[in-house]
């Protein structure tokens, strides 16, 4: 259903022009990869709201760098988890322009994404992002002799105590990336026994070029879909909704 059914056919990696977000944390990223080439990428991490930003962002990349919007072959996107204000703010941006374009929308796991950051390392790569009351999301990565990164752990939520004794446990040489490491840098230093490093300023948050060189691998593989069954992957409720839930919990068992 595609108007560019060519590129779809060929899955060719290498010869594609992706449009990629991240609005999953207080990052917000927009980058354009063309053949294999990062074209153009924008990404600020201040205090403004993703609404504000990013469509700006998109148009100032655009105008920079020449680029016809109907060029784009996929868009790609930090699927989650992450902020739920986020991930909505980044998904009906990218199901509105894939709606509009008829391309096809590419959903990359928000930690996937964080772990291309350290493309190449030999260490274990663990995203956190903080979730709030000593709980992070999380997984582990790694990049095997391939090249290929392997999800040894999918990302789920997790207590940062029981993520240092799983990571202490395997007693393997460990790199975090993340914004978790700002909130959880003390506890980390205090209570990890494995080798570990933290990723330096300019890996360790969101970056769309990130998300869109994952893309890349998944667009090959055939891992796409529109962007009218594109949803985000929140994995635990918002806490409006958790609080909703606790507050109908205390009325039913004060009614019985």
């Amino acid at each position: 259903p595609y108007r560019r059914q060519r590129q779809m056919c060929i899955r060719d990696r290498s010869d594609m022009k992706i449009l990629a977000f991240d609005s999953s944390g207080l990052v917000a990223s927009v980058a354009i990869v063309e053949n294999n080439n990062l074209i153009a990428e924008y990404t600020t991490n201040y205090k403004k709201t993703h609404s504000q930003t990013l469509l700006p962002m998109l148009e100032e990349i655009v105008k920079m760098t020449e680029t016809d919007k109907e060029s784009f072959d996929a868009l790609a996107v930090a699927a989650g988890p992450g902020s739920f204000t986020g991930l909505r703010i980044g998904s009906a941006t990218v199901k509105g322009l894939a709606l509009a374009w008829n391309i096809p929308v590419i959903a990359v796991p928000t930690l996937e994404g964080l772990a291309y950051n350290v493309w190449g390392t030999d260490r274990l790569i663990c995203p956190i992002m903080d979730a709030r009351r000593k709980q992070v999301y999380t997984g582990l990565y790694s990049f095997n002799s391939d090249d290929r990164l392997e999800t040894i752990m999918d990302q789920t939520p997790m207590d940062i105590a029981d993520l240092i004794d799983q990571l202490n446990e395997r007693g393997e040489k460990v790199i975090f990336v993340g914004d978790g490491i700002d909130v959880y840098a003390d506890v980390l230093k205090e209570k990890m026994t494995a080798d570990y490093a933290f990723a330096p300023a300019h890996m360790n948050k969101q970056r769309a070029g990130s998300v869109a060189a994952a893309a890349q691998v998944r667009y090959a593989a055939g891992q796409y879909e529109e962007g009218d069954t594109f949803a985000p992957e929140y994995l635990r409720q918002s806490q409006a909704e958790r609080e909703r839930a606790e507050k109908a919990k205390l009325e039913n068992d004060g009614h019985e």
